[in-house]
């Protein structure tokens, strides 16, 4: 179920802190409700995916660990926990009673299926359809509560996304050196390719939040010091793509951020500094 990968879930609520409305008990409640749900679908996912994969993932380094890969879960008893999970999330969208989130959560489904299959296979498909799926976490965590979801979350959503998956890739393709290919999808890339795109998408992200941070929007919601939290966000950058070009440790974004302490501390700076921002707005000024 790859239960550590439910941060990426974290998403959801981002609708709602943004909108300074984190401390309302009711909206806070549908936010866990649709996290969970987008995490079990999530899970089925992978069990979907590392079912397929489960020859491929024999012979990769690490991937050969994962339990159906190693023989600790038998085919059989995942693909019983797989159906068990869809029960769980058809339950909770029956209980949300929200045809919007009820799509979201069936294109996730259906568009990971796809991608499990074949997809995942197509350079360049692969990485938008990961980066997607982030953008479908933000998008539910808006319907569940019906919080409106700025152009700007989109677009900054959807960048950083793309940054991990980019990233990710090039940390298989270092792999590759080393074991030989363990996606068809590596075919479509190389570290020249890779590099560029990650300067060009980590630079669309940095412009992207400075206008943002700019906007009258942001301005008059917030505080004009919004614009020095574009310091945590272009240190933040700067600390992936220096683990990923100067350590090589990017294959998976998720560990980096269970791992990577100064990474970890200016997102805790990054996320004291929009409370701040948001929730005490009125307590003082600079």
């Amino acid at each position: 179920m790859r239960v550590h990968q439910w941060i990426k879930n974290g998403f959801v609520f981002l609708p709602l802190f943004f909108s300074g409305q984190f401390l309302n008990v009711e909206y806070l409640y549908k936010s866990f409700v649709g996290f969970f749900c987008f995490s079990f679908v999530a899970s089925a996912v992978y069990i979907i995916n590392d079912y397929v994969d489960v020859e491929k993932d024999r012979n990769h380094p690490e991937k050969k660990h994962r339990p159906i890969a190693s023989g600790a879960v038998s085919k059989n008893s995942a693909l019983i926990l797989f159906f068990i999970l869809l029960a769980v999330v058809v339950g909770f969208l029956v209980y949300i009673n929200n045809y919007k989130v009820l799509f979201l959560i069936a294109l996730y489904f259906f568009m990971n299926l796809a991608y499990s299959f074949k997809l995942k296979h197509i350079a360049l498909i692969d990485i938008t359809i990961i980066s997607f799926g982030f953008l479908l976490r933000l998008l539910v965590g808006g319907y569940v509560t019906g919080i409106l979801i700025s152009d700007w979350a989109i677009v900054l959503t959807f960048s950083l996304a793309l940054i991990m998956a980019i990233g990710k890739r090039r940390g298989e393709l270092i792999n590759e050196e080393l074991t030989g290919k363990t996606r068809k999808a590596l075919g479509g890339y190389n570290l020249e390719f890779i590099n560029v795109a990650l300067a060009v998408s980590s630079t669309v992200m940095i412009v992207a939040y400075l206008m943002y941070v700019l906007s009258d929007e942001a301005q008059s919601r917030m505080h004009h010091n919004v614009l020095y939290t574009v310091i945590f966000v272009i240190l933040g950058v700067l600390r992936y793509l220096q683990q990923t070009f100067v350590f090589n440790k990017t294959e998976s974004p998720t560990k980096m951020i269970f791992k990577d302490h100064f990474l970890q501390v200016v997102l805790l700076l990054w996320g004291i500094s929009f409370a701040v921002l948001i929730y005490f707005k009125d307590g003082y000024e600079f």
